[in-house]
């Protein structure tokens, strides 16, 4: 298991989905990606998306600095 970070700060929907996509795609099971976003959208988001596709949110977080969801990767 490897451990990775997204920034997607700055962009809106769908933007951070998108990345989350493209980057989940390049990690294999049991990998751990951490995204931090700032579009407030993605609290919903990527959550669901990950629900649809197989990956586990661990947590998803709304903080002073942002959004930050930690994802552990799926077989999806």
């Amino acid at each position: 298991m490897s451990e990775y970070e997204l920034d997607a700060t700055g962009t809106l929907c769908p933007i951070p989905v998108i990345r989350v996509q493209d980057r989940l795609a390049e990690l294999a099971p049991g990998d751990i990606l951490t995204v931090h976003a700032s579009d407030p959208g993605a609290t919903h988001d990527i959550p669901a998306w990950c629900r649809v596709h197989g990956h586990t949110v661990q947590t998803c977080e709304e903080g002073d600095d942002g959004i930050r969801v930690v994802i552990e990767v799926g077989h999806g």
